[in-house]
């Protein structure tokens, strides 16, 4: 299965790094690197973009914001590699950090180095060359399951994350903040989500008792697989969102990308990973298999599945508003408009009643 494993490509127009100026940090900064730099680029991804560094034999990935204008807290390099430092060895998928620099200098922005896991990384559909028997899929999706529930059971205090976020009122922030990211991001040709931002605000439950360490984005693509065995998991990527506070809203994430094989034609438009596939669990079965991991009662859930929704409709639509107003030049962005009139009417469809776990 060598052919599906993920590999990095040209550099974008307009994203390039510069190898004179990246190769004295590295050696100076992370010990024993020897040989000659080379810089591509990972092409999936919409937020923070992800470069692939060889020097020598040694194999390493940087993450930097993007291009353009951009949220200071949703690109925050010192904080996505403070929660990977806090949690490698306690969670043994997160890669190890390497290094960290606020030096704008170098490339105009902090960012930050760490190892590369090589391995599966699965997007929008199975990779031809990698059949899923229905077992597997069911096993992927249990995987997928069990590794977001041990990150929510890791205890804060022992890895020095306790003060990471602020767990009291976490939930009310959430709900507050992904609101005001819309209204400010929204374009002539977006949908109106003003009354999916009152539901919202209207049902939303109060925070648990507990609270836990959260990835903020936790999706099939952002999981790297092994691959001897595509079913298991061996690395969780993208920490930019990380934070503590209350974990059906990190559920309710993941639940948002989790479109099943009898939903709605219009709402499998909008699908981003193969949970459609035969075998693949549906939204119930892992919020069951969640509750029975964690300990953690389920309640509530359409609020938490349509938070999940509308969370990714804000994403689109930041996305697409940098395509919008030129600040980007990646075609992919234009597209986003359309993912966000697909989701808007299926967290409609929700608080309405006619789509449901």
């Amino acid at each position: 299965m060598s052919d599906t494993i993920d590999k990095p490509k040209d550099i974008r127009e307009g994203e390039e790094l510069e190898v004179s100026v990246i190769e004295p940090f590295l050696k100076d900064s992370i010990p024993g690197l020897e040989g000659p730099v080379s810089i591509s680029q990972f092409p999936s991804g919409h937020s923070n973009l992800t470069y692939s560094i060889s020097v020598g034999k040694a194999d390493l990935v940087l993450r930097r914001p993007p291009f353009g204008t951009k949220a200071a807290t949703a690109h925050d390099m010192h904080r996505e590699f403070k929660v990977l430092s806090a949690l490698h060895g306690a969670y043994p998928y997160c890669p190890k950090p390497l290094a960290y620099t606020e030096d704008e200098s170098i490339l105009g922005c902090p960012f930050y180095v760490m190892e590369r896991i090589k391995g599966i990384i699965i997007r929008r559909d199975l990779p031809e060359d990698m059949p899923f028997t229905p077992e597997m899929a069911k096993a992927l999706c249990e995987e997928m399951v069990d590794v977001q529930a041990k990150l929510h059971n890791i205890d804060m205090h022992e890895v020095g994350l306790d003060t990471f976020g602020k767990p009291q009122g976490y939930t009310r922030r959430q709900v507050e903040g992904w609101s005001k990211r819309y209204r400010k991001a929204k374009t002539p040709d977006a949908s109106d989500c003003e009354p999916i931002m009152e539901w919202l605000a209207a049902k939303m439950p109060p925070d648990p008792e507990r609270a836990s360490v959260l990835h903020g984005d936790f999706k099939m693509d952002n999981v790297i697989l092994d691959p001897k065995d595509p079913t298991k998991i061996v690395g969780v990527l993208d920490w930019e969102m990380a934070t503590i506070g209350n974990p059906l809203m990190d559920l309710g994430s993941t639940i948002g990308y989790w479109i099943q094989a009898d939903d709605p034609p219009d709402f499998q438009e909008a699908r981003m990973m193969p949970t459609n596939m035969a075998g693949a669990m549906t939204r119930t079965e892992l919020i069951d298999r969640y509750s029975e991991k964690t300990g953690i009662a389920v309640t509530n859930f359409d609020f938490y599945w349509c938070f999940g929704i509308f969370r990714l409709i804000v994403i689109a639509q930041q996305i697409y508003y940098r395509y919008y107003h030129k600040q980007t030049k990646d075609e992919r962005f234009a597209k986003m408009i359309f993912a966000v009139h697909i989701l808007s009417d299926v967290c409609k469809g929700i608080i309405e009643g006619r789509l449901t776990i």
